[in-house]
């Protein structure tokens, strides 16, 4: 069996596993790891090495690409203070840790022992935004887990560039050159994100062609990341920079078709990446094993211990952080609650991101002598990202529902109907307008039969809000009943925009009924 066979059995194998996973309510990627696992461990499966680039170039910038468009502008506004401190101190202090632990424990060098702790300082975008989706988490917390993941790559990237310029060259860590280099590897990559962001957003709104606009959906995380990678700065924060500029504006930059084709194409290969990448994880672990040397196989008691001190410096920064923000409050009188600080410890876990970083480690040193323990650096990032994923993974919304904070489905649904009816109501008053005796004297009796079908529809809404596509199946409306709904969508829809940054409704409620009205809209084009 060639490596290409085993690949196209991988994603057969990965769909499959993925959907099961999402109609039995589980954890996708911590069942893909294990599936990968099993099927890396068959005799018969031949070694699988993926090259850089497959994961750096192809897989990760749709996914962050994705990941980032789920978070919007405002809610970043209100979590950057302790985002900060996880994207900082925290990257900082568990790269130090780990690379301690691992230099203590097992062969590594100080040098290689910093690549690990670098490599596996983060928490991963892709793996955390697959497992929240699953969780009711408050719009706050999960603002701060997934920006978070998304933007402590930078400062881990930095490190990992530095450990590797130390390890392969044998030079001394500079801080200020250190300093400089996360300037010029985050700097920019938010201006070349945020300029092709720019760029994006002038060729959408002079098109309205769902073909290009899904070509271009495609093509943006791909462009970002390319351009900064040339650029030398980071393509992953330019990938993320992108993704939250453009998810955040998107919905004004085309029409309600042409939203609902890109969503239905993007979350399609979204799934296909995610089932397929997280499988490889496990799929790998048994291919880096058989290249250990004799003096390296202590890692299955290592791997352990490593994700154990992620988890433990994870929990001693988080619970001090919270307590520090919680008395900058003013709230020093009321007891501090350990609920979120718990959920956001357990959430940190490890996935795409450093596995891509641990396949890029240079083979040789500058003497061309093989970098030391390269094998053994890969095994242990390979076992601890599926470890996590695997862990944590499936713990994870055990610990979220004891917690207590998780919203309820009823919160949900009746955030949902007040939103429905508030915007209903806005659309009817505006129907009233239109529909003043005055002007309807002038109006044409199609145009009123339009004016009160179209009302009938809203009040129908009101009262019942569940039915959010209230009508009559079998009736063709005219031409007039179309033009006086897109209008009133568009009432609604701008209704919406206006509760959402009224800090009203959540980011979630806002893109589910934003998506209803758009299949609502595109169910009012002409039959052929």
């Amino acid at each position: 069996m060639t490596g290409l066979t085993v690949v196209l059995l991988l994603v057969v194998l990965a769909t499959a596993v993925a959907t099961g996973a999402r109609r039995w309510s589980l954890p996708a990627p911590s069942l893909l790891v294990i599936a990968g696992l099993v099927v890396g461990l068959m005799p018969w499966v031949p070694e699988v090495r993926l090259p850089p680039q497959v994961i750096n170039v192809l897989v990760l910038p749709p996914l962050l690409y994705a990941s980032a468009g789920e978070i919007s502008l405002r809610d970043l506004r209100t979590v950057w203070r302790p985002v900060s401190g996880l994207v900082f101190g925290l990257v900082v202090a568990s790269a130090v840790g780990v690379a301690y632990v691992a230099a203590a424990l097992t062969p590594l060098t100080a040098a290689t022992a910093l690549i690990l702790g670098s490599v596996l300082a983060s928490t991963d975008p892709v793996a955390v935004t697959a497992l929240g989706r699953r969780l009711a988490l408050p719009p706050r917390v999960q603002a701060l887990v997934q920006a978070e993941s998304l933007f402590n790559d930078a400062t881990s990237l930095v490190l990992y560039k530095v450990a590797v310029v130390t390890a392969v060259t044998g030079s001394a860590i500079s801080v200020s050159g250190t300093a400089l280099q996360f300037l010029v590897l985050a700097g920019g990559g938010v201006l070349v994100g945020a300029a092709v962001a720019a760029v994006v957003t002038l060729i959408r709104r002079r098109t309205d062609d769902p073909m290009l606009e899904t070509v271009i959906a495609l093509v943006t995380p791909y462009a970002s990341y390319v351009v900064a990678e040339e650029a030398h700065t980071s393509g992953v924060t330019a990938v993320i920079v992108s993704g939250v500029v453009l998810g955040s504006t998107g919905h004004k930059l085309s029409n309600a078709s042409i939203r609902l084709q890109v969503h239905a194409v993007y979350d399609t290969v979204a799934f296909l990446l995610e089932s397929v990448v997280f499988a490889l994880i496990g799929l790998e672990l048994p291919s880096v094993v058989r290249h250990l040397a004799r003096d390296e196989h202590g890692w299955p008691l290592w791997v352990p211990v490593i994700a154990f001190t992620l988890l433990a410096i994870r929990l001693l920064w988080i619970f001090p952080l919270s307590a520090l923000i919680h008395h900058r409050h003013g709230m020093g009188d009321s007891p501090l609650s350990w609920r979120v600080p718990a959920v956001l410890s357990w959430a940190g876990t490890r996935g795409v991101m450093p596995l891509a970083a641990a396949l890029s480690i240079p083979l040789v040193t500058d003497t061309g002598a093989p970098l030391p323990h390269r094998a053994l650096i890969l095994t242990l990032t390979t076992g601890t990202v599926a470890l996590t994923l695997v862990f944590q993974g499936f713990t994870l919304a055990p610990v979220v529902r004891r917690s207590g904070i998780a919203l309820e489905p009823e919160h949900t649904a009746r955030e949902e109907a007040r939103t429905r009816r508030h915007i209903a109501h806005a659309a009817l008053e505006e129907l009233k307008q239109i529909g003043d005796p005055d002007e309807l004297a002038e109006l044409g009796a199609a145009a009123q039969a339009a004016l009160k079908q179209a009302r009938r529809h809203l009040e129908a809404r009101i009262h019942q809000v569940e039915d959010a596509h209230y009508s009559d199946p079998d009736a063709r409306p005219a031409d007039a009943y179309r033009e006086i709904r897109r209008t009133l969508i568009a009432i609604e829809a701008a209704e919406l925009q206006h509760l959402y940054e009224a800090n009203k409704i959540s980011n979630a409620t806002r893109r589910r009924i934003q998506h209803e009205l758009d299949l609502e809209e595109a169910s009012l084009r002409p039959r052929d």
